[in-house]
């Protein structure tokens, strides 16, 4: 084969795939991704004339308990995960065990991801839920703990987790932030900041949940260029 006829097959070949490339790098950042909520300031920088925000998005607090097997642990645990939360309490004759159900059923959607994504119900009445109670709750809905954690610590850190990390109280304004009852799952992405909330007794917000978890999972870093792309998919095919 001669050097023209060679390059001539080179471009044939390279000119298709690099626009597949580069339409596959592009469209994966033009999916609609779970949006961001409570931030905690924004900069206004004015550059050439155009203002230009810069949002400081809240990320919330760590929150420390003991979960269902006895072990003292920690949301800093949990780095690098996709996190659903909710609250509860063991001796909730209704609203809870509809929510544990449903819980139940996103952590069957994601059958050994327990390194990805993890189900988290505190205890909204930590005083009775002892150890004790959380594992009778944990065997009555056949909870595997690998991936969901039962909760319960200091009843006072847990509402002000809540309350002023979560802004329970802003999601759901029917709250009593007396005892904090609420049918909402709340969504953190792996730094932490809430991506959304969905009613655990509404089908059609935990199919919206469903969905969300893993666009979360494959969110990409906003900051990484084409030749980063690249260089992943060179690394991984």
């Amino acid at each position: 084969m001669n050097k023209k006829a060679f390059i001539a097959l080179l471009v044939a070949i390279l000119l298709p795939l690099s626009g597949y490339l580069l339409v596959s790098y592009y469209s994966s950042r033009a999916v609609q991704m779970p949006h961001r909520y409570f931030y905690d300031s924004v900069n206004v920088v004015q550059k050439n004339g155009k203002l230009t925000y810069d949002t400081a998005w809240h990320h919330v607090e760590n929150l420390h308990f003991t979960n269902q097997l006895g072990q003292e642990v920690s949301l800093n645990d949990l780095k690098g995960k996709i996190i659903v939360m909710d609250f509860f309490f063991t001796h909730c004759p209704s609203l809870c065990p509809r929510l544990a159900l449903a819980m139940k059923k996103l952590q069957n959607s994601f059958p050994n991801n327990d390194s990805i994504v993890q189900f988290v119900s505190i205890s909204i009445d930590p005083e009775h839920d002892s150890l004790q109670q959380l594992r009778g709750w944990a065997k009555r809905f056949n909870i595997n703990p690998d991936s969901w954690w039962l909760g319960t610590g200091n009843r006072d850190s847990i509402y002000k987790f809540a309350l002023n990390e979560l802004k329970a109280s802003v999601v759901d304004s029917n709250i009593d932030t007396a005892f904090i009852h609420s049918d909402k799952f709340f969504l953190l992405d792996k730094d932490r900041v809430v991506r959304g909330w969905f009613s655990g007794e509404d089908s059609v917000e935990q199919s919206r949940l469903v969905r969300d978890i893993p666009l979360l999972m494959l969110e990409k870093d906003k900051k990484r260029t084409f030749k980063d792309f690249m260089k992943g998919l060179l690394k991984t095919g």
